[in-house]
């Protein structure tokens, strides 16, 4: 996009039961009600597709990874995520950015598969996988959580993931206004609240296009289709239409590409308003650099 590149760094493809967990509202029938969503974000038996990976960008100088998976080794409560032995380093090496070479991780929200590759084992502990990189999240996110009452499996995930970086003193807090902050030359967090109090969007913008990635605002296209359909860990559902509904409508009709933190391929697309709803007219990539197999 004229001095911005980004790749999709594949972590796993989430197994099937994800689509009717995370989103139970998306049925089968209401796949059927939307046709250009097969065959690369449903199956043909109405089962969804979704995918969990970081977005690696190079900015200028800048190698910047928006959201870091779920990590390998940790105790997770999913057993999809759980103990996961993945090439995700190999694949982001591959792509150019060694783990010394990041300069910045952006945090979209402070959920279990968006912070696992934050940190990796080192002996017994959990240090900063980025040991060069700042760490930024939402400071209304990171309230929000300092004074929630967190079951089990989430004080774990902060105890492995988060709070490792916050003690090496890698973690900025940054206050979003409602017309977004600019964190660094082409870099803009928009705050997109609904999924989590501190959600927020990613924003990147280069001399001949633009990007807009969408952390959990949008978990699956099938939303395009049926903005109001909710996923089941919303923590304010009303709130979360309201955000997917406004940024589509900014994004419907223009060349800003979306690109979804769950897509599978293609993963990016152009917005286009449907009737009172929307689609995704996919953009393909090019092909991304491979590091052998993923297990």
């Amino acid at each position: 996009m004229g001095g911005v590149t980004v790749h999709r760094i594949d972590e796993v493809a989430l197994p099937p039961q994800t689509g009717p967990w995370l989103l139970p509202s998306a049925t089968p029938e209401v796949i059927d009600q939307t046709p250009w969503l097969r065959p690369d974000f449903a199956d043909e038996s109405g089962v969804l597709r979704l995918s969990s990976h970081t977005f690696a960008c190079t900015i200028g100088d800048l190698r910047v990874l928006i959201d870091t998976g779920i990590g390998n080794g940790k105790t997770r409560a999913n057993p999809a995520w759980h103990g996961l032995r993945t090439d995700y380093l190999a694949r982001l090496e591959a792509a150019g950015f060694p783990p010394d070479a990041v300069d910045l991780v952006l945090l979209t929200h402070l959920h279990t598969d968006h912070v696992g590759w934050n940190t990796r084992a080192d002996g017994g502990d959990w240090r900063p996988t980025f040991p060069r990189a700042r760490y930024v999240a939402s400071r209304r996110e990171w309230d929000h959580w300092a004074a929630a009452e967190m079951d089990d499996a989430r004080r774990q995930m902060f105890r492995d993931s988060v709070h490792p970086v916050r003690d090496a003193g890698q973690l900025d807090l940054v206050d979003v206004p409602s017309a977004g902050a600019e964190i660094a030359p082409g870099i803009r967090l928009l705050p997109t609240p609904g999924h989590t109090p501190g959600h927020l969007a990613v924003e990147l913008r280069g001399r001949t296009g633009t990007a807009v990635i969408t952390g959990d605002c949008v978990h699956h296209p099938v939303q395009l289709g049926h903005p109001a359909l909710g996923s089941c860990v919303d923590t304010d559902p009303e709130q979360a239409v309201t955000t997917r509904r406004a940024l589509l409508a900014s994004l419907a009709g223009t060349d800003t590409l979306l690109l979804g933190t769950h897509f599978p391929p293609p993963t990016a697309g152009l917005v286009r308003a449907q009737g009172d709803t929307y689609r995704l007219i996919p953009v393909p990539g090019r092909p991304a650099p491979t590091a052998g197999t993923r297990t």
